[in-house]
């Protein structure tokens, strides 16, 4: 175990340093996660005319609380392990005494801690224009969302890492994720908050891995009413299934993988 922390430690190190050479492609990557306050913005407006479960001060720190968790949930995974198959740069770190995934894991963490300083301007920028929106959150909001953002952030990457698998058998597989992204989009809570959709769909949303991506944990920061129980069961009943069928297609995949020097 002590080794393969001093070996994760190297990774991040070296990773974060990487990360640190390309501020200001972070700031524009941190600017690309505001759809949810462009939502915000339709969502608030909607509520002062229609008749929703949520007020338009409720929409505002939703929207906030989506975007603070696609801040920490952004998953690319699946581009790079594309690439590393296709041009065999897979190979090399199959000698490594290291899963792969964990240079990916590495890398995502330490873009996050990178990528920390804009977000903490740009929710401060949030407040300035939207006062009326400031809240601070209980210490059990804070504890229970972060948990979930590490939730979702874990189960993301498991989903999309595991879908990057099949790169060992369709040679663009990143095409397969774009519809997954829309899917992703809809359903997870980015557009619209599930209080919004029939009941009948939000129980049915619940048996899925989507609401756990970003409304779950969104809703813990706001203190919208939630099954906190029932939804970390969820969600971490999800990442066990989808780490099974993930070490699955490694172990098959592996066996077909004949990139260069492979």
């Amino acid at each position: 175990m002590k080794a393969f922390l001093r070996k994760l430690a190297a990774l991040c190190s070296a990773y974060y340093a990487y990360m640190l050479e390309y501020r200001a492609e972070l700031l524009l990557w941190a600017l690309a996660g505001s759809l949810p306050l462009i939502m915000m913005g339709l969502w608030s407006e909607a509520a002062r005319a229609g008749n929703f479960s949520l007020s338009s001060l409720e929409f505002i720190r939703y929207f906030l609380a989506v975007f603070l968790v696609r801040q920490f949930s952004i998953i690319w995974v699946i581009w790079d392990f594309e690439q590393e198959v296709v041009e065999g740069k897979l190979s090399p770190r199959l000698l490594q005494p290291l899963d792969p995934a964990w240079h990916h894991v590495a890398s995502h963490l330490m873009e996050r801690l990178a990528r920390l300083p804009f977000t903490v301007a740009l929710i401060a920028l949030f407040f300035l224009l939207y006062p009326r929106a400031f809240w601070i959150p209980s210490w059990q909001q804070v504890a229970l969302g972060s948990l979930a953002i590490l939730l979702a952030f874990a189960l993301r990457f498991l989903m999309q890492y595991t879908l990057a698998l099949l790169a060992f058998w369709v040679e663009r597989i990143s095409a397969l994720e774009q519809f997954h992204f829309l899917v992703y989009l809809f359903l997870s809570g980015v557009i619209a908050p599930l209080e919004v959709f029939p009941p009948a769909v939000r129980q049915v949303l619940g048996w899925t891995p989507f609401p756990y991506l970003v409304h779950f944990p969104a809703s813990l920061w706001v203190g919208l009413p939630q099954d906190i129980l029932r939804g970390f069961a969820m969600g971490l009943a999800w990442l066990g299934l989808f780490w099974l069928v993930n070490r699955w297609l490694w172990w098959k995949g592996l066996q077909r993988y004949s990139g260069m020097g492979a």
